[in-house]
């Protein structure tokens, strides 16, 4: 019951906490003294049949906030959703019901599903703060999720979101674990399943800790962030789509812990097989291809990393019904030209159109995945990579590319940056190597992935040979301190493309 102690009247204050609900207040507000808030609290607000849980911000600027008033970030004004001149009632919120799970999973204990479908359903609704969610994709990190708790959270994430049924026959899809820049494979394999009369409905993710997930790169050719019936739509029509997997809500929790793993700037084993698997069952995929690239400075580096890996996702998907193969591809370097949505998409185009100077190794590792999986379908009968060829040869799979683009609210070419630095070699000699990790890190200081046109170019490979000065990538970038910052770790980094003399 709303008593007029705990009463404000609540505004826009237009401050984007991605997906955070924050709530601002004075620091000499009445609320703050009459219900003992200070920074960092947890907050119930109740407005109307609405409420969200928000963490508090304590406001010392007094000129900001007009007495009597509390404004709130862009999160928390979406989920209430208020009318003009409303007020909202403000208390302690419950503590979550999941708290002593997440507890036992900070000291080691070993949850079972219930508990994590209480975690997933706090995190859902917004009962955990991010310090909260930090400490449970922390305590989950690395190897401390085990198999059994692997298939657990992979239930619970699958429970609390929309399942897709395409109704009758099969429905194909792929998945990159990631960690390897460039490899943008996705779009080209889906417009060559598609074209070959295949469904291949695929939700893609944006990046977590990469320049670009492919949800990025398809963003800057086609609208992504279609709903779920507008996703079914393109599907029947064109038998194939490639949208944003958060908009969709097929897995709404993954994304509420890709905000916090995002800033961690780490991957979990458990969680990964969680996020991707949920995915896929949710979609409504029967068959699944997973693409585990391996490499010393890729995101699975060894061999045993990738066999575990590979084990747990196949264990994890049979329990599921799902039918799984895993293609290990080869992570020593980047794949094709361009690290950045944009640049990718250059480079998705530019195979997809046949041009001459388009990447190969993008070409073929598209091909070999796309034949992979129509051989993984039930009426597969061994000449998928043949037939892959056929479709990307002939230029049906740009006309099926450029018809899902046109379905999902038109296709649109790519834009570039405005700046743009070419990194010089300073020693003459081949290629020894490429570091995936400090190459990516050069193209995220560069704006990629939220500035679209942003990240590196860089058409070298191992074994190509370079003279001083030959330009070893390319830093692009819309704004000259960003080009700075890029630029300032590639000179402080050798051997981001490392040049050994050929004698």
């Amino acid at each position: 019951m709303n008593q007029s102690h705990n009463v404000l009247r609540i505004l826009r204050a237009r401050v984007d906490t991605y997906q955070q609900p924050i709530v601002f207040m004075r620091s000499d507000c009445h609320v703050c003294s009459s219900e003992g808030f200070s920074a960092l609290t947890r907050v119930r607000i109740a407005c109307g049949a609405r409420s969200v849980v928000a963490t508090l911000n304590v406001v010392h600027d007094e000129d900001w906030i007009p007495h009597g008033t509390a404004l709130l970030s862009e999160a928390a004004w979406k989920a209430l959703a208020p009318s003009e001149n409303a007020t909202a009632a403000f208390t302690h919120p419950d503590p979550p019901q999941s708290a002593s799970a997440l507890r036992a999973k900070v000291f080691g204990i070993k949850l079972i599903q219930d508990d994590f479908l209480s975690i997933i359903r706090d995190a859902l609704a917004g009962n955990l703060s991010d310090l909260e969610l930090a400490a449970f994709v922390t305590a989950c990190a690395g190897d401390r999720l085990d198999l059994d708790e692997t298939i657990a959270l992979t239930k619970a994430m699958l429970a609390v979101g929309e399942r897709i049924d395409w109704g009758a026959g099969y429905v194909l899809d792929k998945h990159c674990v990631g960690g390897l820049p460039g490899n943008r494979t996705t779009p080209i394999v889906v417009a060559i399943i598609a074209a070959a009369g295949k469904r291949i409905p695929k939700t893609s993710s944006r990046a977590i800790t990469s320049p670009a997930g492919t949800a990025d790169t398809m963003e800057t050719m086609a609208p992504v962030s279609l709903n779920l019936a507008a996703m079914r739509k393109v599907v029947e029509k064109e038998g194939g789509c490639v949208v944003w997997g958060g908009h969709v809500r097929l897995s709404p929790a993954d994304d509420v812990l890709v905000r916090v793993e995002r800033p961690l700037d780490f991957d979990s084993a458990g969680q990964l097989v969680a996020s991707v698997l949920s995915k896929k069952a949710a979609a409504g995929s029967s068959h699944v291809l997973i693409d585990i690239p391996v490499g010393p400075t890729a995101k699975i580096r060894t061999d045993s990393s990738a066999s575990a890996l590979s084990g747990r996702l196949a264990a994890t998907a049979e329990v599921l019904g799902l039918q799984l193969r895993v293609a290990r591809t080869d992570g020593i370097q980047p794949v094709g030209f361009g690290i950045g949505p944009a640049l990718e998409a250059r480079d998705v185009l530019a195979v997809l159109r046949g041009e001459p100077f388009a990447p190969s190794d993008l070409r073929e590792r598209a091909v070999l995945l796309a034949g992979a999986l129509l051989d993984m379908a039930p009426d597969g009968n061994g000449t998928g990579k043949m037939r892959a060829h056929q479709l990307l040869d002939s230029g049906e799979a740009l006309a099926k590319f450029i018809a899902i683009c046109d379905a999902q609210g038109g296709f649109r070419e790519p834009g570039a940056a405005a700046y743009r630095f070419p990194f010089p070699a300073s020693t003459t000699g081949k290629v020894a190597s490429i570091d995936n990790r400090r190459l990516t890190k050069v193209a995220k200081l560069a704006g990629a992935p939220s500035n679209a046109e942003a990240g590196v170019f860089c058409r070298l490979k191992v074994g190509d040979r370079v003279d001083i000065g030959d330009r070893l990538f390319e830093i692009c970038a819309n704004t000259p301190g960003a080009l700075d910052y890029a630029l300032e770790f590639a000179a402080a980094h050798d051997g981001i493309v490392e040049v050994r003399d050929e004698e």
